[in-house]
């Protein structure tokens, strides 16, 4: 396996094609970056790539197959690795006529060629038809029309089988009812879903890869990715397959020993990637959490609790918002997935009584899936779980007993179909639900993130990242994707709250006093999310606050919207800009903060990119990021701005000029593309993995590493720093060397005062000359 020094997350659409991105060759290079790291390829219909509507060429809209060659060709002249994204478990349907397979599936059923690609119930109760959940409430006369050979509701277009079509007087709906798709009410695929999806997107259509024709007709065009130069592969969502380990190990054969794979696999506190793949690891959101909790202060989250139950009322724990959250996904809009399991069951008991048994184990289930027969104690424990706290429900225990040996039975399409079941649940359950309910404090909020245990001593890092280095050093880390809840300094930010809980209370007590929403937790995390964003575009908050609010659904949500509740919530946004009683308060605490929110954000970004494992650059990160959820986090980004920067910095570098730390962003540039250029071009600098102690008074506010001769040291905890009077006598005991940030020489017993004396962060390169001497 060859792994790239670093990547460069980019997202590739119509709006920064592969042309444009080509032209980043020289910026990458500059910035020190080793590899490009690209999002889908492949045709969609949509910017982010991941609805997939055919998989033999490079997607036209993307820039097409001329424009990826140029830009491998733009890569090679730079040095530069590429590294694919691949979407293997489901493929686009918004619009059928644009996606092949889909339109002969509905056009022919059963009979077609590509029906075995799609993972459809044609036994269930509605019959062997697609069921379409796209109508509306109210289906008027003529709404439903027929238009050539296709049966056609308002845009929404689809095909019509084979003699089928209308003779002498046929409506438009008898023909519908001779077609091998039923269109329904939008509601129904809620419960009556009959084709596995993408968590709960009736427009993504889960894909059939565990059968070797499907795998090879959709990955052609990634094999072909690989064989022209591509050194790489990051693998979206295993946990919706129906064998992840089999997948990974055909994929590997496909890309070669040699290929770097990474996958989007979530593992939470204590868990571990299968060992059976054949991967080099996650794509870091299990690193993410690891430096988040690094910078946040243990001491500070029991008063924040406390202001968090007095300001909303909320009474819950992060684990019953968990098991509340998991519990309303399986019962509303995955009860369909969950009504399919118990159809598999009919000997054990009525299908209401297993999805009701089912439903308990897919709460109690505490990781996103088990991999049987790796991960079989987690299905023990959460069948222990649902006994335990049901022992007066002798009948859901029955249930549950009789279904174990299945669920146990790797081979047993029960077993199967809930492994893939139990990811989606605890996604749109803990992800998008809890995690919007929750918000106690917002900054471990985050995908892979802990929530309810969101600080930890630099005792806890330096354990983590030893089993990093012994069990996945190629493992992806991160601190920002096209996923994250928050952009990276939005939680750097956000984590002084956590050394200011009493200040932090004191505002929030004010603004929830001035401009109260009957919802106090979505207030409180509404005020939270200005304290970390700042006073961002009005029109970006406004959109954050209806995502956040709809996904909490506690007083509205996304099918049937509450107007009122909405417009109070913006009209405490507009009064956060506007209202001086608001805003000055708001703004004198956000003054506060930011110095702090800085010195973790230059912190937490050095240790990322030169801890264990390959770093990552999520695109435009390089500088101050206050991106919230998606599709915010994908919002244009100024390449060229950033590009003179980094000339800049280096012609100021040559003059023996370092960059202040302002609202300009330029430190953090300078921080990365010394740490990335240091990771590319030194790599035996990076091959081993020593903590590093200090001595005196502020020695909890240093984290400190030794890789193997380049040595990271960053301030953690700045607030309570500075209020301690600084790092005093706090010193560290360096080998001789040269700081590669400021050009300065340090060596033996250094006061980390002179040491981090311009910036709050120092990456020290040993001189083995002068050692030696």
């Amino acid at each position: 396996m060859t792994a790239p020094a670093s990547t460069y997350r980019l997202q590739i659409s119509a709006g920064l094609d592969l042309n444009a991105a080509a032209g980043l060759a020289d910026y990458l290079a500059a910035l020190g970056a080793g590899a490009y790291y690209l999002s889908p390829l492949l045709p969609s219909t949509s910017d982010h790539g991941y609805d997939t509507v055919s998989f033999g060429t490079v997607d036209p809209a993307r820039g097409g197959e001329s424009a990826w060659r140029r830009l491998l060709a733009a890569a090679r002249g730079r040095g530069l690795g590429v590294i694919g994204d691949v979407v293997p478990n489901h493929t686009g349907v918004a619009h059928p006529a644009e996606n092949p397979a889909w339109w002969s599936l509905l056009r022919l059923g059963p009979a077609s060629p590509h029906a075995p690609w799609f993972d459809v119930d044609w036994s269930g109760p509605a019959g062997p038809v697609v069921l379409l959940p796209v109508l509306g409430d109210d289906v008027e006369p003529g709404q439903l029309r027929i238009e050539g050979d296709e049966l056609r509701y308002f845009e929404h277009r689809f095909p019509i089988a084979p003699g089928t079509g209308p003779v002498a007087h046929d409506t438009a709906a008898q023909v519908h009812e001779r077609q091998h798709y039923r269109l329904v009410n939008f509601r129904r695929a809620d419960t009556d879903q009959n084709y596995r999806r993408f968590f709960a997107v009736t427009s993504l259509a889960g894909l059939r890869v565990e059968d070797p024709e499907v795998f090879e007709a959709t990955h052609g065009r990634i094999r072909g990715l690989i064989a022209d130069g591509a050194a790489g592969l990051r693998v979206d969502h295993p946990d919706g397959l129906a064998d992840p380990a089999g997948y990974l190990t055909r994929l590997r054969e496909l890309a070669g020993a040699d290929a770097w794979i990474t996958v989007e696999k979530i593992l939470e506190p204590g868990e571990q990637l299968p060992s059976s793949w054949p991967v080099e690891g996650t794509t870091g959101y299990d690193a993410l959490t690891e430096v988040a909790r690094a910078f946040v202060d243990p001491a500070g989250i029991a008063p924040l609790d406390a202001a968090y139950r007095e300001l909303t009322g909320d009474p819950r724990t992060f684990a019953e918002h968990v098991a509340a959250g998991k519990r309303m996904i399986a019962t509303t809009i995955l009860r369909a997935e969950v009504l399919r399991l118990a159809r598999l069951v009919p000997e054990v008991a009525p299908a209401d009584e297993a999805a009701g048994a089912l439903t308990e184990l897919l709460v109690a289930f505490d990781v996103y899936r088990s991999y049987l027969p790796e991960g079989a104690d987690r299905l023990e424990a959460a069948l222990a779980a649902v006994r335990a706290s049901s022992p007066e429900d002798a009948g859901l225990v029955a249930v549950l007993d009789a279904l174990a040996p299945r669920l146990r039975d790797p081979g047993d399409e029960l077993c199967i179909r809930f492994q893939q079941t139990s990811g989606a649940v605890m996604a749109k359950g803990v992800e998008d639900t809890a995690y919007y309910r929750y918000t106690r404090f917002v900054a471990a909020n985050e995908v892979g993130g802990d929530p309810g245990s969101p600080g930890a001593e630099p005792a806890e890092f330096h354990a983590a990242q030893r089993r990093r280095e012994r069990r996945a050093p190629a493992s992806m880390t991160t601190l920002s994707t096209h996923d994250t809840k928050r952009g990276e300094d939005v939680r750097a930010r956000l984590a002084v709250l956590a050394e200011l809980p009493g200040e932090w209370t004191t505002l929030a007590r004010l603004l929830m006093e001035r401009a109260p929403l009957p919802d106090r937790p979505v207030a409180y995390l509404l005020w939270q999310t200005f304290v970390g964003a700042g006073f961002i575009e009005p029109d970006r908050m406004h959109a954050y606050a209806e995502k956040a609010m709809r996904e909490a659904a506690t007083s509205t949500g996304w099918i049937d919207p509450d107007a009122g509740f909405e417009a109070a919530v913006h009209d405490v946004i507009d009064r956060a800009y506007e209202d001086p009683e608001i805003r000055e308060p708001l703004g004198e605490f956000i003054g506060v903060l930011t110095p702090h929110g800085r010195s973790n954000s230059l912190a937490q970004k050095l240790v990322q990119l030169t801890m264990p494992g390959i770093p990552d650059v999520y695109q435009g990160t390089e500088l101050w990021d206050d991106s919230l959820v998606d599709p915010d986090n994908r919002r244009p980004v100024d390449f060229a701005a950033r590009a003179d920067l980094i000339e800049r910095l280096d012609r100021a570098a040559e003059a023996g000029r370092t960059p202040p730390i302002d609202g300009t962003g330029a430190a953090k540039a300078w921080v990365v593309s010394r740490a990335l250029r240091l990771r590319r071009d030194r790599p035996e600098l990076f091959a081993r993995y020593a903590p590093l102690a200090a001595t005196g008074p502020a020695t909890a506010h240093l984290l400190a590493f030794d890789r193997g001769g380049a040595i990271t040291l960053a301030t953690r905890l700045p607030a309570g720093l500075e209020r301690a009077g600084g790092w005093r006598e706090t010193r560290v005991d360096l080998p001789a060397g040269i700081d590669v940030l400021t050009g300065a020489r340090h060596g033996g017993p250094t006061a980390v005062a002179d040491l981090l004396a311009r910036y709050p962060v120092a990456l020290l390169v040993r001189d083995e000359e002068e050692e030696a001497q």
